[in-house]
């Protein structure tokens, strides 16, 4: 079987033929507190979906933040490294109900595990991950990196990494990367572009510091939009609405 054909759509870039989505665990909450609001995946699910219909190679990482919070496990008196164990878990409960999502709406995808569980998920190996993709079916990457200390933001830039995406895109809570948390302060900023050293050196809440050395080591692109926004995804990935793009400046 050949992979997508990138002739489906011609309003996406010729260089997305393959990317990655995180998607951050708290995303899936929608306006609840914790868990998974059936909803709100399916709605993520329906618009991943849509932008596989444009013939594009779509990997994807859930955080696990709405389940379980190594570190905040950890401030509870909970060792951290158990704590991100129990966060890798969290991502697995994750990928296996967006795969569901994904599946009811004709989707075919691969759960892949970076701790083996073949009971329930593939285990990683980066060619068997990108045959997949070039079958046509999504990848939802689970359990992080499979090491403590180890972001679900480093797991995706890892995984954009090994896998030759053309960018990562994290849908977050608002529609791109502001100098301050726009929920609580009105008055913060919106960027349109930055460069990965603005993000480090203005410590910027978008992604860890080593998801951002490690996307700029290997010059991936990072789009952080609002995944909440109806069709945002698909929308993102023709260059329309709104968006912060994490560059090296040209």
């Amino acid at each position: 079987m050949t992979g997508p054909d990138r002739s489906a759509d011609p309003s996406i870039p010729a260089s997305y033929r393959r990317v990655l989505l995180k998607v951050s665990g708290e995303a899936l909450m929608g306006q609840g507190n914790f868990g998974l609001d059936a909803e709100t995946v399916s709605t993520i699910a329906a618009d991943v979906a849509s932008v596989h219909a444009m013939g594009v190679e779509v990997g994807l990482v859930i955080g696990g933040g709405n389940i379980f919070r190594g570190i905040a496990a950890a401030a509870r008196g909970m060792d951290r490294a158990p704590g991100a164990y129990a966060g890798m878990l969290a991502t697995v409960i994750n990928a296996l109900m967006m795969q569901n999502a994904l599946e009811k709406v004709g989707v075919d995808t691969r759960v892949m595990s970076a701790i083996q569980m073949p009971g329930i998920a593939e285990s990683y190996i980066r060619r068997r991950a990108m045959r997949h993709m070039e079958k046509n079916r999504v990848v939802i990457f689970a359990a992080g990196t499979g090491n403590p200390f180890f972001t679900t933001d480093t797991a995706a830039a890892l995984r954009a990494a090994e896998l030759d995406c053309a960018a990562l895109f994290k849908g977050t809570q608002v529609d791109g990367v502001y100098s301050d948390d726009p929920r609580r302060n009105p008055d913060a900023t919106r960027f349109d572009e930055l460069s990965y050293l603005d993000v480090l050196s203005q410590d910027l809440n978008v992604m860890d510091a080593a998801a951002i050395s490690l996307a700029r080591e290997n010059n991936l692109p990072i789009i952080v939009f609002n995944i909440h926004a109806p069709g945002a995804f698909a929308k993102v990935m023709r260059g329309e609405g709104r968006f912060t793009r994490i560059v090296d400046p040209a």
